[in-house]
């Protein structure tokens, strides 16, 4: 990960929890977290997934990938805006500050940024 991606955040602490942007890739050949990516409105967190864009499976899908990817709950996940949209924002519910580390953790580590949820 490069220093500009370091300081990059597709994510925001806020009550009660941590706002993420997304940018979703459905009908991937896998599901997986592919790192950070710099979009017109800033940094977003590229994710693929196999699901097809069609009846809220790829929004799903991405839960489901960024839930295994934290440890955190799928209910724990929403999509709040862009949800027929590739680039989404998300809230992910729980401690602001714990969650704000655990993904900064996660991006550091490049071994868990191409692992694939199951």
């Amino acid at each position: 990960m490069s220093l500009a991606q370091r300081r990059a955040r597709p994510f925001t602490a806020i009550a009660g929890g941590l706002r993420i942007k997304v940018r979703l890739t459905p009908k991937s050949g896998h599901d997986r977290i592919e790192g950070i990516e710099e979009a017109a409105d800033g940094p977003v967190l590229k994710v693929r997934v196999r699901a097809a864009p069609a009846a809220g499976a790829a929004n799903a899908a991405l839960s489901q990938v960024l839930a295994t990817w934290l440890g955190v709950p799928k209910s724990s996940i929403a999509v709040v805006a862009g949800a027929r949209q590739r680039l989404k924002t998300l809230v992910i519910t729980g401690e602001s500050l714990h969650l704000a580390n655990l993904v900064s953790a996660r991006l550091a580590d490049p071994s868990n940024i191409t692992r694939q949820a199951r």
